[in-house]
């Protein structure tokens, strides 16, 4: 049975008990209603404690429901029912309570939680809003602002945050059931307390407003997040009947949109993208103990992030004064996440207290996983990983972070090179969610698994990629820019095309991107790459001209923009580079359309992505979309440029 009831004296508990996740399919939904049905009948009965079985409570929808005509009862009237209960009833929440799990969490008159538990309401993630009374029952619990931004941001709420701000009433440190007994016992004799019931507090309209505007905007043209916070504002000027009309309404429209549709598929994508051939019966290796050699800024962003984690983490650099300032640097890393909120000071000292630095490449043996960060240039690299075949372990995993080198060129100088594999990380790598786990040519699967494991336990998204120059994302970037770079020297400028593709929902502009991660890393690929460069083909100088004038980007203050005054500004001089090269080349200049730029941009990459999957560098097209959408800024609710171009 998906939902049992029995009974501990005059306390009843409803325990759900359906693998994996507890979801609220049809199976769950009718037990439930059973289940409340026959504690309500039973005069024995004074209280209810809900719990779910397993590793969690309720995490969310039955996704093999998704699509599906819903069957009775519906979530929204289980929902009802729960909170209509002339018995109290507890939550005890353990693992997850996402989306409608949550929102049955909502409906209970007391709510406790393990330490250990998230919660939060994801449904915009998927296109949706939440559908059975979440935007209008958290606001009353929470107030408006926070729970705006738990319902339009779909982010997660640790125990302790939900403690704070009265989503919940009492964390567990001891067992879960018992105190949510106890919780329940205490309520037994009062009337119970229906979120429902209770009054949106006040709250000060102008800082609402412009969060609001700041949701908006931060959607870039995905509908849900905006239609979220709308209900959550709506909850404070209407009855509880009339805000879960309205949102009921409005999950229904959007739940048939092309934007939820795409979503959903980024979902299935996402979880095929974990899904190997060959890997089956791979067993992950264990891996507590991390090295990350290199603490420039993608090897400080590394460590934290294994750092976060809660791996043990070793940093080497070449001498004391790198070591301090990379030390430095990862300091600085974590001053920032504490700064926003994002953990706590004792956390950051937890985290801090599991760093080494080190000057010595002999810290490494004995290490689980080494991974470096150095130069991109094959000579270093190489010197690097032949030094450390003789130092660490013969079972140790070695992992290229390289954007562009040949992994299977520097596995020619590793002792085993069986255990040695590619993850490339983007930058920032503690916040960017994308990793390609690049296969090598000899890699054993229990590697190839273990470095996918990995990527998973970061909290990331790990993408298999075969080996070619870029892999799947930087290769897809390349023909990308291209394209733009054309676009330049045939008439638009950096500011047109970076607008076009922002107002089409990318997070920023490809000369934007440029500008932020420095130009001169791809000029120092192009002057590596001159010499076997296919004459014939068309090449646009621009990009070359402005490194030959010291225009590296935000770091040195002028790039295809100019940043003298901290912000990003149009340069008269960059758009006279542009002209001038146009006429060098002997090209006439011409005004683009928007639309027009978007269109040309999106061939290049779908032509791009067939040739990728032709040679088997990606496993599926999905997986292509998953790079573009988590690496590049390709806007999520559209689904992909493949699938968008019909290719599976």
């Amino acid at each position: 049975m998906a939902v049992s009831l029995t009974r501990n004296g005059e306390i009843a508990r409803i325990v759900i008990d359906s693998p994996p996740v507890n979801a609220t399919s049809q199976a769950v939904r009718a037990g439930l209603m059973q289940a409340l049905a026959q504690a309500s009948a039973d005069d024995a009965i004074t209280a209810i404690v809900l719990s779910c079985a397993g590793r969690t409570f309720v995490a969310g929808a039955d996704v093999k429901e998704f699509g599906q005509p819903p069957q009775p009862p519906f979530l929204p009237d289980v929902v009802n029912a729960i909170e209509a209960s002339n018995k109290p009833i507890v939550a005890a929440i353990h693992g997850t309570a996402f989306g409608g799990g949550l929102e049955v969490a909502l409906a209970c008159h007391g709510r406790v939680a393990h330490a250990d538990a998230e919660l939060g309401l994801p449904e915009v993630k998927l296109g949706i809003v939440p559908g059975a009374g979440g935007t209008q029952r958290l606001p009353r619990l929470i107030g408006v602002s926070l729970a705006m931004d738990l319902v339009s941001s779909g982010r997660r709420m640790g125990a302790a945050e939900a403690k704070d701000c009265g989503l919940v009433d009492a964390i567990a440190q001891g067992d879960l059931v018992s105190i949510a007994t106890e919780l329940a016992r205490s309520l037994v004799g009062t009337e119970p307390r229906r979120t429902g019931s209770l009054a949106v507090p006040a709250f000060d309209a102008e800082p609402v407003k412009t969060q609001f505007a700041g949701v908006e905007k931060k959607a870039r043209g995905q509908r849900s997040p905006a239609a979220a916070a709308s209900l959550v504002l709506q909850a404070a000027q209407l009855s509880l009947a009339d805000g879960l009309a309205a949102e009921r309404a409005c999950f229904l429209e959007l739940v048939q949109s092309d934007q939820s549709k795409a979503l959903r598929y980024v979902f299935a994508a996402e979880r095929a993208a974990g899904k190997v051939p060959g890997l089956e019966d791979a067993k992950p290796r264990t891996i507590q103990t991390v090295a990350v050699v290199g603490a420039g800024l993608m090897g400080a962003g590394i460590a934290v992030a294994f750092l976060q984690a809660g791996y043990t983490v070793r940093v080497v650099e070449r001498d004391e004064a790198s070591a301090d300032a990379g030390r430095m640097r990862i300091e600085g890393l974590f001053a920032r996440l504490v700064k926003s909120g994002r953990i706590s000071e004792a956390g950051s000292d937890e985290q801090r207290g599991r760093l080494s630095t080190f000057a010595e490449r002999t810290a490494l043996a004995p290490c689980d996983l080494v991974i470096e960060a150095v130069f991109d240039d094959l000579a270093v690299k190489t010197e690097l990983f032949a030094e450390l075949s003789t130092i660490v372990r013969p079972d140790a995993i070695l992992a290229t972070n390289t954007s562009y080198l040949d992994p299977n060129e520097i596995a020619r100088v590793v002792t085993n090179p069986q255990r040695f594999l590619g993850l490339h990380f983007f930058s920032p790598a503690n916040i960017m969610r994308l990793v390609e786990v690049v296969r090598t040519a000899e890699v054993l699967p229990d590697v190839l698994a273990t470095g996918l494991a990995v990527v998973k336990k970061l909290g990331k998204l790990g993408v298999v990629s075969g080996v070619c120059e870029g892999f799947i994302g930087n290769r897809l970037f390349t023909a990308y820019r291209r394209e733009c770079d054309f676009m330049l020297e045939d008439g638009a400028l950096p500011h047109e095309i970076d607008a076009a593709l922002e107002g089409y929902g990318f997070a920023m502009g490809p000369y934007a991107v440029n500008d932020l991660a420095g130009l001169d890393i791809s000029w120092a690929r192009r002057k590596r790459n001159a010499a076997t460069r296919d004459p014939n083909e068309r090449y646009v100088t621009i990009a070359d001209r402005l490194c030959e004038a010291g225009r590296f980007g935000q770091k040195s203050g002028k790039g295809y923009y100019d940043y003298q005054d901290g912000r990003r500004t149009i340069d008269p001089d960059v758009t006279a580079m542009i002209e001038q090269a146009s006429r060098d080349a002997g090209v006439e200049r011409h005004p683009f359309a928007a639309a027009d730029i978007v269109a040309r941009v999106l061939d290049g990459i779908v032509s791009e992505g067939r040739k990728i999957l032709d040679e088997g560098i990606a496993l599926r097209a999905s997986d292509i979309d998953l790079v573009l959408i988590n690496g590049y800024g390709y806007p999520a609710w559209r689904g992909g440029p493949m699938v968008q171009a019909g290719i599976s």
